[in-house]
């Protein structure tokens, strides 16, 4: 099976690749071959990857630069997977697009479900909403799987920023107001390709549609930076005291939805697939960053 992935540096195509096994063929495309600013790139760079499956992963995912660069935001969230999407249904292949918990304003005292109103916070969210539209209008059997707080050893993010901080300061302020799924790419990309399977295999089989797929168990940023100190102490890595703090203390340019939960049960009940539990997944990327000469490289 040949699997297209847009983007060749993100977080979630780096793991895809790192967990494709045998008979599994990744292509990456980005930068200059296939660029989500340039569409009249994508076609030709999709149809000359041959694959079997496209998975639209490359993303705009500075969520407050994106509050002063909306045009660019929507270019890449938006006009770009749409594009992608069309290119795949062109060439008779199913797509996979990866979206975001952003889309929902976080008011909600539950886990989010795939058919609660939408409604989107800031541009980010917006130009991901818009991405999830557009993907659906060129292909209506296209996969949009909603991910949320992705981490890996790959890249930047939340996990590696507070080793990082660790390594200098000894107590870090950390919010404790905003709840979501602490979600590992890996696991991310482990779950991509069981869609991708099924979806290449027994492709009537295959469910289409928007499915939910986060860590199992949810948390605050302050118990996901607790559980990372934690993890790291037990390796004889970096680690601080966290102070719980109020999103109020913590000003951004960008709203962050207070409710971040999304509920993993249609995509349990459509493919039987439900990912690990975050503190556990936590506990392996942390293990693995330590094990590292530089853990937050």
């Amino acid at each position: 099976m040949r699997i297209a992935v847009t983007g060749k540096a993100g977080q979630v195509v780096t793991s895809i690749i790192e967990r494709a096994g045998a008979g599994v063929e990744i292509i990456a495309l980005g930068r200059p071959e296939l660029d989500l600013g340039d569409l009249a790139s994508i076609a030709p760079a999709l149809a000359a990857a041959r694959p079997d499956v496209v998975v639209s992963a490359a993303a705009y995912t500075a969520v407050d630069r994106a509050e002063g660069e909306e045009e660019a935001a929507f270019a890449v969230n938006a006009a770009g997977p749409g594009a992608v999407a069309a290119a795949a249904r062109a060439l008779g292949v199913p797509v996979i697009h990866i979206s975001t918990d952003y889309v929902f304003d976080g008011t909600k005292t539950a886990p989010y479900v795939e058919s609660d109103p939408v409604a989107p916070l800031g541009v980010y969210g917006r130009s991901k909403l818009a991405g999830e539209e557009a993907v659906i209008a060129a292909d209506p059997d296209a996969v949009i799987l909603r991910t949320a707080w992705v981490y890996s050893p790959f890249g930047a993010n939340f996990v590696k920023t507070m080793l990082r901080l660790a390594q200098t300061r000894e107590e870090l302020g950390v919010v404790a107001d905003q709840i979501g799924n602490p979600t590992s790419a890996l696991d991310i990309a482990d779950t991509v390709l069981a869609v991708a399977h099924r979806l290449h295999s027994a492709p009537d089989e295959a469910p289409r549609g928007i499915f939910h797929m986060t860590g199992n168990g949810e948390g605050s940023w302050a118990d996901l930076a607790e559980a990372v100190f934690a993890a790291s102490a037990a390796q004889g890595g970096p680690w601080a005291r966290v102070r719980r703090i109020a999103t109020a203390d913590y000003p951004t340019p960008a709203a962050r939805p207070a409710n971040s939960r999304l509920c993993g049960d249609r995509l349990a009940e459509a493919y039987g697939l439900r990912l690990p539990a975050w503190r556990d997944a936590v506990k392996a990327t942390v293990a693995r960053l330590v094990a590292q000469k530089d853990p937050v490289a």
